[in-house]
């Protein structure tokens, strides 16, 4: 009887042991699909995200595309000629070779730092592809020399405002320069808003430029 009870204590043993060992294999098993399907969810949402981007496809990706002056260096101060303060020209810029396939270029020039909201000081659209500089003092008016238009700022007037902030702290001025794979064919004395509207999807590459004002 012994033998008999010994050797079906064994049998349960195994049987329990093999039960546990296939459970756990079960669990494991469980555990390696489920890693799967999120990593695989991850990857496809990270998939859709690279090619929906908004500010890659906006940018156009790395670009070497530069704006730059000799008015006074980027992120310094601005010098009173070019402001509300003093003559109010603006101030002479030029830029580095666009992506392939620009068609024409938008400028807007605002601060971000105004006390109500974002401050427009300029903006130009239609610049032919072939342009790389804009010289001091371009004078108000919707046509530009060469071609292209100015619109409107907030001041409210057509051409360059210059930086006129409230006595305090200096404000952040920023130019920008947009690389877009057409002409824009907007009425004369466009705004802000209305450039950047039409300008959405057409954008090869954008150069920035940001100087500093306080009074």
């Amino acid at each position: 009887m012994v033998p008999i009870l010994a050797l079906m204590s064994r049998q349960f043993s195994s049987q329990t042991s093999r039960s546990h060992r296939s459970s756990r294999r079960g669990a494991e098993r469980k555990k390696a699909l489920c890693l799967c399907l999120v990593l695989a969810g991850a990857g496809a949402l990270f998939s859709i995200g690279y090619r929906t981007s908004p500010a890659f496809a906006q940018a156009g990706g790395p670009s070497s595309f530069e704006i730059q002056t000799t008015a006074f260096k980027p992120g310094g101060d601005i010098p009173k000629k070019f402001t509300c303060a003093g003559a109010n020209v603006s101030p002479a810029l030029r830029w580095t070779e666009p992506p392939a396939g620009t068609e024409s270029f938008a400028l807007i020039m605002d601060d971000p730092d105004a006390p109500m909201s974002t401050w427009v000081h300029w903006v130009a659209y239609d610049l032919p592809a072939g342009t790389r500089q804009f010289p001091e003092g371009v004078r108000k008016g919707d046509g530009l020399q060469g071609g292209g238009r100015q619109g409107r700022n907030d001041f409210p007037e057509v051409g360059y405002g210059g930086p006129c902030p409230p006595p305090g702290k200096p404000h952040r001025y920023y130019f920008k320069l947009y690389a877009l794979d057409k002409k824009l064919d907007l009425k004369a004395g466009a705004t802000k808003h209305e450039v950047e509207q039409a300008m959405k999807g057409h954008v090869l590459a954008k150069a920035e430029l940001m100087g500093r004002y306080g009074r």
